[in-house]
């Protein structure tokens, strides 16, 4: 079994990378600041569960790989509800809501790094593919929302995060080149997509995607365990922020 400590790079590798020359930091939000994959792999039992129905077993391995309206029909289909599609679209979405507005925790270490880059004065934005308005109540109820300048979304940028506009235009915000910004990212397609466009990639570890463990490591500059793990080295305050 391959050893939890998933650090990749020393923090002198971090510092040698990124060139002595912080100015800014991406933040994503689903995994990497907030522990709620959960909800998405879970939330078709979650769904039937408020229903008095239970699951068959495989059902979010079923699910996986289909649109919201898929997975509705699906649903549907497979365990007969008398509910059109469009209802039950808009019911699944009300328990996804309630998870963000009232129960999605953040991430070990999170709020300690965020600090921590306060303290350094590094600029920090979210760049994310969910909901804004859920995404805000959710780092707001946690704590964190005062330390981002902004948050953009998939939706409002126009691409997913196969492609580097989200990241390029939170740069704009942040007024730094990629090379002097930081992303952190939990997902293998996002950090790939970011290291591509020119951005340092920290990866944090979330267990949704525990598969791509490996090819983690060699994209990103530095992989932990949890976020923390970036400023718990002495060495890391050596850093030269401007």
């Amino acid at each position: 079994m391959e050893n939890k400590n998933h650090m990749t790079g020393t923090i002198n590798a971090i510092e040698n990378n990124i060139n002595h020359n912080i100015q800014g930091a991406i933040f994503d939000v689903d995994g990497t600041l907030l522990d709620s994959m959960s909800v998405w792999e879970d939330i078709g039992e979650r769904y039937l569960i408020s229903l008095g129905i239970m699951a068959k077993d495989g059902l979010g391995d079923a699910l996986h790989t289909m649109s919201l309206e898929q997975g509705a029909v699906y649903l549907k289909e497979e365990y007969r509800l008398e509910k059109t599609v469009p209802q039950i679209v808009k019911e699944v979405l009300k328990i996804v809501s309630d998870f963000y507005r009232f129960e999605a925790p953040l991430k070990p270490g999170v709020k300690e790094t965020l600090e921590w880059m306060s303290k350094q004065q590094i600029r920090m934005v979210v760049a994310t593919s969910g909901n804004k308005e859920l995404v805000e109540a959710a780092l707001d109820r946690n704590g964190i929302l005062k330390y981002f300048e902004w948050i953009y979304t998939c939706t409002e940028v126009g691409a997913g995060k196969d492609e580097p506009e989200i990241y390029l235009k939170a740069a704009e915000t942040l007024q730094a080149e990629p090379e002097n910004i930081v992303a952190f990212e939990d997902a293998f397609h996002a950090a790939e997509t970011a290291k591509k466009a020119g951005f340092r990639v920290i990866g944090v570890y979330d267990v949704s995607n525990e598969e791509n463990i490996s090819r983690m490591r060699e994209v990103c500059d530095c992989y932990y365990d949890r976020m923390d793990e970036v400023i718990k080295y002495d060495q890391v305050a050596s850093i030269n922020v401007v």
